[in-house]
């Protein structure tokens, strides 16, 4: 009765079992693996929050395919306020209930049924029940350790097929946290541009950079076709709002024949709806807040898990740039999983193992400095002291 393509395994793993079960016995777990904002102690305006969905206008209905105005100037001027800015026009914006929703509309303007999209692994595991819906293969490319992420261009161009459309990059990265570099923009422009693919970048993470040098966004990409993907569930912190945008850049007629298919593509869909359209502005400026005091507990928790590492031998953390997440590297005597389970089951600390996020190596625990402080802390003292007595 149903269609092969929602054929997934949705039985629950081992480490969702002993969470479970953990759960189930009333112990309270530690939970190193936060991504919720609304539910990790921030102060937000509410006041100023609520009463923007209240404008009178909403009364009334005034489809724009794209997204009403008032909302694309919105995002065009935080593209122009960020700490490298980006000029980008409000025609070229195309407002989308979420990110997921902004894959939808890229898959379908370049994908035909089976056509394949480069994927950067690791990476956060969504992208493969999007692809999958859409009819769309995914086909990973390897990003490499040494002294820091890097794109593995030997593996990125083997990965390319005559069904190759696209190429993912999420900037910064989740979970490693590292940025795509100038030269590495510079050869995926190359490569796109010779091979007419698209560029598809993840942007939700850009505003949390964890070092001083900052990244320009890709919405400044004029080197291939470029769809650049963000939203208010990060920068803002809401992701119940349920705003996002694709900003589409690149050479300029193909930018124009893109532009023309994503406004029927849109058009179709008719998906946001006017109170939170208008809304945008607000929700939009209310990131100062928000912002601020998540930049501050992601640097806290940081310098927390670097001060108790330098205590230890037992492992190390990777280099991160940006993003709301640390990557231990710990050894491998076990598998990932079987470690993230023995920290539920011994230590009540719920942490993500490596395979997680699609790392092709055991020897990895991802770990979310979205964290509360006091939370964190303890958490981390509990992994270490386990890697220490198992090691």
């Amino acid at each position: 009765m149903f269609s092969s393509r929602t054929s997934w395994n949705l039985s629950p793993n081992r480490f969702t079992t002993a969470l479970e079960t953990k759960k189930k016995s009333g112990s309270e777990l530690l939970d190193l693996t936060a991504s919720n904002p609304t539910t990790s102690g921030w102060s937000y305006d509410a006041d100023a929050i609520l009463s923007s969905l209240k404008n009178p206008d909403a009364m009334i209905y005034e489809p724009e395919s794209k997204g009403l105005l008032v909302a694309r100037n919105a995002v065009a001027q935080y593209y122009a306020a960020l700490q490298e800015p980006v000029t980008v026009s409000s025609e070229n914006i195309i407002l989308t209930t979420s990110t997921s929703e902004a894959y939808s509309y890229a898959f379908r303007l370049l994908c035909e049924p089976g056509d394949e999209v480069l994927i950067p692994q690791p990476s956060y595991p969504l992208f493969d029940f999007l692809a999958t819906i859409q009819d769309v293969r995914l086909v990973p490319y390897s990003l490499v350790y040494d002294h820091g992420w890097q794109i593995d261009f030997n593996s990125l161009r083997s990965a390319i097929s005559p069904r190759t459309r696209g190429v993912i990059v999420v900037h910064p990265n989740n979970p490693t946290g590292s940025y795509v570099k100038g030269r590495e923009l510079s050869e995926l422009n190359e490569i796109c541009s010779a091979r007419d693919m698209a560029i598809i970048a993840d942007e939700v993470f850009l505003d949390y950079p964890l070092v001083e040098n900052s990244a320009q966004s890709f919405a400044a990409n004029r080197g291939a076709l470029t769809f650049t993907l963000s939203g208010l569930s990060k920068i803002s912190g809401l992701p119940q709002m349920k705003v996002a945008w694709m900003a589409v850049s690149g050479p300029e007629a193909i930018t124009k024949d893109a532009l023309s298919r994503l406004d029927v593509i849109a058009d179709t869909y008719l998906s946001m709806n006017a109170p939170i359209q208008l809304a945008t502005p607000t929700l939009l400026d209310c990131r100062k807040g928000f912002q601020a005091q998540l930049r501050a507990r992601l640097r806290t928790n940081l310098a927390e898990l670097d001060s108790q590492i330098a205590a230890q031998h037992h492992c190390t953390r990777l280099s991160v740039e940006a993003g709301w997440y640390a990557t231990l590297r710990v050894p491998v005597t076990q598998s990932d999983e079987e470690l993230a389970i023995a920290l539920i089951e011994k230590d009540s600390v719920i942490v993500h193992p490596g395979h997680f996020f699609d790392f092709e190596q055991d020897g990895f625990l991802i770990l979310s400095l979205l964290t509360p402080e006091d939370v964190f802390k303890e958490g981390v003292r509990r992994v270490l002291r386990l890697l220490a007595t198992d090691y």
